[in-house]
């Protein structure tokens, strides 16, 4: 599907767009998603109709724009967490030339790089690309949304009026199938679907000697970085010290820092769910802080409930399985 030509013919004719190949009906979300009878109570709503004054974009694409929402998809929205701290990425995948205040047509589109799935590079309107095949795949979607008893199926916006989140995650539902299709999947491919790089997986059972120094080198290479916990029969669950079984996190920091009378490496991690964090050493309220020079402290620490905190490395190890790393290039 042509994204400017759709937009063109819908401007044109004073009607908004409708896909047809992904239409506003349960075959789209999926069979088993839900039970039947909440399947059949879902609504399908344009942002135009949810808020008076949506925007794709508001002050910048931002991971704490995100907070997941029925689905079970933390493994794409922990790469798409990543993808916003690197904007070589992004523009990629979130193109410029669309919005809801200039030639609105309830088109939109985004761009994936992505190695399966290609028979569904013809089904696309509101407009993402997505890397397969060794190439960049424009995904062409409308701009109705699921919501079930007056709630956000997909992502919850942050920020009321602010949608790109919820229409971004609606064409990579559409790549793969139906939403059902992002309910559970792998941290790799998504990181690969959004950047077309290479990727490289790490055993935190088994970590390699050098492992702060691979994350303070991926770091400061621009990476993008995710991170998953153990827990194929308890998914989602919440332990006491805050971290979620069988769940995926984002990497978004790694740095080595003045503590005490010596140095210590910390991490920093987000949940997608936009809330629950580690309540152990160097969270948001640890006495770990006291001990860090002030100007650094204020530097790295927002102590806000928006599901990012700090760890040592050691309680990294121990409280996550995997470490992911994806680069442009090896």
């Amino acid at each position: 599907q042509d994204f400017s030509h759709l937009r063109d013919l819908c401007l044109s004719q004073g009607v908004l767009f409708e896909d047809a190949t992904f239409p506003a009906h349960v075959s789209s979300i999926g069979p088993s998603l839900l039970p039947e009878d909440k399947l059949w109570r879902i609504q399908w709503k344009r942002p135009t109709e949810l808020q008076r004054n949506p925007y794709l974009i508001m002050d910048g694409v931002s991971r704490f724009d995100i907070m997941q929402g029925e689905v079970g998809n933390c493994w794409m929205l922990s790469a798409l967490g990543s993808l916003t701290l690197q904007k070589q990425f992004l523009e990629n995948v979130l193109p410029k030339d669309q919005g809801f205040q200039d030639d609105y047509a309830g088109i939109f589109h985004f761009r994936a790089y992505s190695f399966i799935f290609l028979f569904f590079f013809f089904f696309f309107f509101f407009f993402f690309f997505f890397w397969q095949y060794g190439d960049w795949v424009d995904v062409v979607i409308d701009d109705r949304l699921p919501l079930l008893n007056g709630r956000y199926l997909s992502v919850h916006p942050r920020t009321s009026n602010e949608f790109w989140p919820s229409l971004l995650e609606k064409a990579y539902a559409k790549l793969r199938g139906s939403y059902q299709s992002l309910h559970g999947g792998y941290l790799s491919d998504a990181l690969v679907d959004f950047t077309g790089g290479v990727q490289v997986q790490f055993s935190l059972k088994d970590p390699p000697p050098d492992l702060e120094e691979i994350l303070k080198a991926a770091d400061k290479s621009r990476c993008l970085m995710g991170c998953s916990t153990s827990g194929q029969l308890r998914r989602d669950i919440e332990l006491r010290n805050g971290i979620v079984q069988g769940h995926a996190y984002t990497v978004t920091g790694a740095v080595k820092i003045r503590y005490k009378n010596g140095w210590k490496h910390i991490i920093r991690i987000w949940n997608p769910w936009g809330h629950g964090e580690w309540k152990g050493p160097w969270s948001d309220d640890s006495p770990q802080w006291d001990h860090v020079e002030p100007k650094c402290r204020e530097a790295l620490l927002r102590n806000k409930d928006d599901g990012e905190f700090w760890m040592s490395c050691e309680n990294f190890q121990e409280q996550f399985s995997w470490l992911y790393i994806c680069n442009s290039t090896p």
